[in-house]
């Protein structure tokens, strides 16, 4: 026995998986899941019934939540899909550079700037407008599976 004391490098996410296993046939429209590594938002979902020699099977439609692409996948309802973890966060939006990043805001006082401003052009000129006014904004960041991107503002008036 040492009477040294150890030291830990603390990670965030304590090695949490980035997703989570759930049945095909219990995940419901508006609900997430991964396809071909992507973690998507499902739009559309219809069931098959059993085969001959089978399984029922589910077949999702789905759009990645970061991209905005429509992806397909079918699968059998009795089989696990993976679930990514998503999460929203906000954060008041302090600067954006000139080469496309933002600065923000987090809850314990820091700034977090390692995050780009959205592809998305509304969004875009929607924070780019509300920033040249000198409006207080809060962004909204979306993560899942060690991705984030910033996906709607609020206003919460000028500063």
């Amino acid at each position: 026995m040492s009477d040294e004391e150890h030291q830990f490098e603390s990670k965030a996410d304590a090695g949490a998986s980035k997703t989570y296993p759930q049945q095909a046939g219990t995940i419901r429209k508006n609900g997430h899941i991964v396809i071909k590594g992507r973690p998507c938002k499902v739009v559309e979902v219809s069931t098959s019934k059993t085969g001959k020699h089978g399984h029922a099977k589910c077949h999702f439609v789905a759009i990645d939540i970061f991209t905005g692409k429509k992806l397909e996948d079918i699968v059998p309802s009795s089989h696990n899909c993976d679930v990514p973890h998503v999460n929203r966060t906000d954060y008041q939006l302090i600067d954006i550079s000139e080469d496309g990043f933002v600065s923000l805001l987090t809850e314990n006082g820091n700034t977090k700037d390692d995050l780009r401003l959205p592809t998305d052009d509304n969004l875009l000129t929607q924070i780019k407008d509300g920033f040249a006014e000198g409006k207080d904004l809060v962004v909204s960041v979306m993560s899942a599976m060690g991705e984030e991107q910033i996906c709607a503002l609020k206003d919460i008036g000028p500063k």
